[in-house]
């Protein structure tokens, strides 16, 4: 219930609340470090420079503070205003669930001269009771914990994950250090950073032409506290903004994030009009202003105030959040603009391409509706896709397919119903870095454009999609792989609200087929990948044969149907943004120019080397 999962996003979700718990001592102005440390036993250890937690007796449970917030939910101090100003802890349960979810947890507390100990083991139960064992001017808490391998799908913790979300705390915490050290790897990382969303932004922004400099303003001392950075960029079609609450990323938005749009569109407007760059009555749209827009906004509300929609807190409600949010960036964007008038004239006239690029594509697309006439593009499209027969949209699925030798087979073997059948001849372009003109050349991407029918870029509206989810169905090799990096960084950098609301999908053929020698037709099995290869094997028995799938063409139409595209048995992967700074450091690096940086993160990444039982396989089989 309150991790999410037991997969390896719930196992990385019991460091979060740890380190939350460093994270609301140091926010509110206790202590200026955190350590998080994976042990080699697989354990992994959190040490803040806090208060410490409380020690003293609780009489109410007839047991110590530590123990009653170790040991009942609900019992921590953030709970009681007084305590904390504002608190990053997503539930204010962290140390209960994940003392319930290790095998065991070890804390130690520097409080009062003096150092304090206590443990519990197996799911929760007291091991050890509070001690004293030693003296010492520190002062913090230091908590090691084991998650339980019954409880949990992984108990390996990734060093990316954990560097990722540090780094990205670093961003919003200014000034306080986080250190991450992996002893399996001997891995050591310090983050710190003076400036905070403004560096955030710069690192986004890397690689992309910013029009002016990155904006920040901030104002510490009201009740709602407010931090922005922004900039703007050309040849940047869409707009990038993450709103955090209390540290915590809001994915999904809210009040702060409406009243940063709000005060943008009045800030820019107001000073065009008081300018008399456009006339009283014209106005710019708030999509016009937002293109080409990265923008950080985070808030830190009082606890009492911090109302969220669900208890994720994926999504802030709270309405002073709004007001307040709006009138400041108001204030600071209407001011900056006077003192930079510039800046200001670029900005409009970027804002005022935007909103003449979008109405010449509303005029098209009317025009266009009106005409009964097929267009050349309409002939490309009637000329490859296999359209679905539905007209119920959302659960219609277009499958963008490798070649045409795959389509044919997919064609066949689809529901004609609910499933279109786009195929590629040849690769796409690769988008990163190049203008909007270039890209609407590539007859590839002109055709996506057309049949999924919702616009590009700021003029994507998602509600005009002719399909609930876009499947890119590929081979299982190299160049499948490049064919999925490049329409990913399509559907990015011009469709990015495909991948935010969930609807794109990279299909899941098999690598093998595994068969009885004696009776190939109906004693068979398919494998994705090494593991269930050799469960295959021994499913099959002695006399076995494998196929090793390198493209879909080999599969027939059933073959193909059954494993990748049938509702009941195929399997998907769903893309989406968890770490957009992690997402933009990979596009620049795997599309960017620079192949310098491409060629280390492929020796630091790519292992070249064929597994034994691969070779061995393949040395059985007669086949080089």
């Amino acid at each position: 219930m309150y991790i999410g999962a037991t997969n390896s996003s719930g196992l990385h979700h019991l460091v979060w609340e740890i380190v939350d718990n460093g994270v609301d001592e140091a926010v509110n102005g206790y202590g200026s470090k955190i350590t998080v440390t994976i042990h080699k036993d697989g354990s992994l250890s959190v040490e803040d420079e806090g208060r410490g937690i409380p020690v003293d007796w609780h009489k109410e449970s007839n047991m110590p503070a530590i123990q009653l917030i170790f040991s009942t939910l609900h019992s921590g101090g953030k709970f009681n205003s007084k305590a904390y100003s504002t608190s990053a802890g997503l539930h204010g349960v962290g140390a209960t669930v994940t003392n319930a979810l290790s095998e065991w947890i070890d804390i130690t507390v520097f409080r009062d001269g003096k150092v304090y100990h206590i443990r519990f083991e197996n799911g929760g139960n007291l091991k050890v009771p509070l001690e004293v064992v030693g003296k010492t001017n520190k002062h913090g808490t230091l908590i090691r914990f084991k998650p339980d391998k019954a409880v949990f799908s992984t108990v390996d913790f990734k060093w990316e994950t954990i560097y990722n979300h540090l780094q990205e705390e670093a961003f919003l915490l200014k000034k306080i250090r986080f250190i991450l050290k992996d002893e399996r790897s001997n891995q050591v990382h310090e983050f710190y950073y003076e400036k905070g969303l403004s560096e955030y932004v710069a690192a986004l922004t890397q690689n992309k032409e910013a029009i002016g400099e990155i904006l920040s303003f901030d104002d510490p001392s009201s009740e709602i506290k407010i931090d922005v950075a922004m900039v703007w960029c050309s040849k940047v079609y869409d707009e990038s903004i993450l709103s955090y609450a209390n540290s915590v990323r809001t994915s999904d938005g809210g009040t702060h994030e409406s009243g940063l749009r709000a005060g943008l569109n009045r800030a820019v407007n107001d000073w065009a009009i008081q300018n008399k760059v456009f006339k009283e009555n014209q106005k710019l749209e708030g999509a016009d202003i937002r293109e080409g827009l990265t923008a950080i906004v985070a808030v830190k509300i009082p606890e009492d105030k911090a109302l969220y929609e669900s208890q994720t807190k994926a999504k802030l409600d709270s309405p002073e959040a709004y007001t307040a949010v709006n009138n400041f960036v108001y204030d600071q964007l209407i001011h900056y603009l006077a003192e930079h008038k510039e800046f200001a004239l670029d900005l409009i006239h970027k804002c005022e391409a935007s909103r003449d690029v979008r109405a010449a594509a509303r005029k098209a697309k009317e025009q266009a509706r009106g005409q009964k006439k097929a267009t050349k593009i309409d002939a490309v499209i009637s000329d490859k896709l296999a359209a679905a027969q539905s007209k119920d949209y959302k659960n219609n699925e277009l499958f963008i397919v490798e070649g045409d030798s795959a389509g044919g087979s997919a064609k066949s073997g689809r529901d004609r119903m609910h499933q279109a059948i786009l195929p590629l001849r040849g690769k796409p372009l690769n988008t990163f870095g190049v203008t909007m003109e270039r890209m609407l050349q590539n007859v590839e991407f002109s055709t996506i454009i057309q049949t999924i029918g919702a616009g590009i870029g700021q003029n994507f509206d998602i509600t005009e999609a002719k399909y609930g989810k876009i499947i890119i169905m590929t081979d299982a090799d190299t160049d499948g792989a490049h064919i999925q990096i490049l329409l990913l960084t399509f559907f990015y950098n011009y469709m990015k609200p495909l991948i935010t609301n969930g609807m794109v999908y990279i299909a899941c053929p098999p690598l093998y087929r595994i068969y009885k020698k004696s009776d190939p037709s109906h004693k068979f099995v398919y494998a994705w990948d090494e593991e269930s290869l050799e469960e295959g094997k021994k499913k099959i028995g002695p006399g076995y044969g494998i196929n090793r799938y390198k493209g879909l063409g080999e599969m027939n139409a059933d073959q193909l149907a059954n494993t990748t595209m049938d509702k009941k048995t195929r399997k998907l992967l769903r893309v989406h943004i968890n770490d957009p700074l992690t997402v933009e450091n990979k596009i620049n690096v795997l599309m960017g120019n620079d192949a310098s940086q491409r060629r280390d993160w492929i020796a630091d990444n790519v292992s070249f080397t064929l597994e034994d039982s691969f070779i061995d396989e393949v040395k059985k089989e007669g086949k080089r």
